[in-house]
């Protein structure tokens, strides 16, 4: 299975510097532990692609002289976010025809970097974690939640959509429009697991008691390992089961260094099964 993955790789300021963070390198690094051939497509320091290189992705880094930053602080399940920097965006035109040869291709924004119209060339599955388009910051770089604007150049092509519920409350009335535009939807709730709604039919999907560290890039590795799993054929109420699991293991450890391997996941569902 090859997934490709198009946004930005971001540095997230830690107290020790930063850490390396957005939704490419948490999903693509949980595609690539459960067994996926991974391609990112970003725009990054060289030192920060090597990262995910020495996971075993392969990354097509454009070029850019600017690496998009944030500063990210979460009370009792909020996150309050602040954009330090952001690279160009990455448009339709820059896009090497081999990401749109994967067998699933994930557009993932964090800032408003990945241009809506690269939706309408995926050759196979096409799927989004549209947090990305869902947000604005301010003069001082504090981040705020809008409206979708490019849903209606994107949804019509996905065949599944990722997305937490605090992505929405910039307008909550889109709910009904994304439920009844794309089969597959999950909706992650954090401690409270996932709603998953196929082909409108709506499921709750209960998870595993984590303790967390750090929450940043939980949803990311939800989405990542939810559609390897549903790529590979399973249900999408399994699918989703088994994502909550990676998800609530992910936060036990900062950054990247908490995102499970398959059979740490398999482990524990062979032990408490899920729907």
């Amino acid at each position: 299975m090859h997934i490709a993955i198009i946004g930005h790789l971001t540095r997230d300021i830690s107290p020790d510097g930063y850490t390396i963070g957005g939704a490419v390198s948490f999903s693509g690094v949980t595609a690539r532990r459960l067994g996926a051939e991974v391609t990112v497509l970003t725009r990054a320091h060289p030192k920060d692609v090597r990262f995910l290189e020495s996971e075993g992705i392969h990354v097509i880094n454009l070029p850019t002289d600017v690496y998009t930053t944030f500063h990210n602080v979460y009370f009792k399940d909020i996150r309050i976010q602040q954009v330090l920097a952001v690279a160009a965006p990455i448009m339709e035109h820059e896009v090497p025809p081999e990401i749109y040869e994967a067998d699933l291709l994930l557009l993932a924004p964090v800032a408003q970097e990945v241009d809506p119209a690269i939706a309408l060339h995926a050759h196979h599955k096409l799927a989004a974690t549209p947090q990305g388009w869902m947000r604005e910051w301010d003069l001082q770089g504090k981040v705020y939640s809008i409206p979708w604007y490019s849903a209606g150049r994107v949804l019509p092509y996905l065949d599944a959509i990722i997305f937490s519920d605090q992505d929405l409350v910039g307008d909550m009335s889109i709910l009904p429009t994304i439920i009844d535009s794309v089969p597959v939807v999950a909706i992650t709730r954090a401690a409270k697991g996932s709603v998953l709604y196929h082909h409108g039919r709506r499921c709750q999907i209960h998870t595993r008691p984590a303790r967390e560290v750090d929450a940043t890039g939980a949803g990311d590795t939800f989405a990542a390992a939810f559609l390897v799993e549903w790529m590979a054929g399973k249900s999408p109420e399994d699918a989703a089961y088994f994502a909550n699991v990676a998800a609530s293991m992910s936060i036990e450890a900062i950054g990247l260094g908490g995102i499970p391997y398959r059979y740490q996941i398999e482990s524990y569902i062979e032990a408490h099964p899920g729907p």
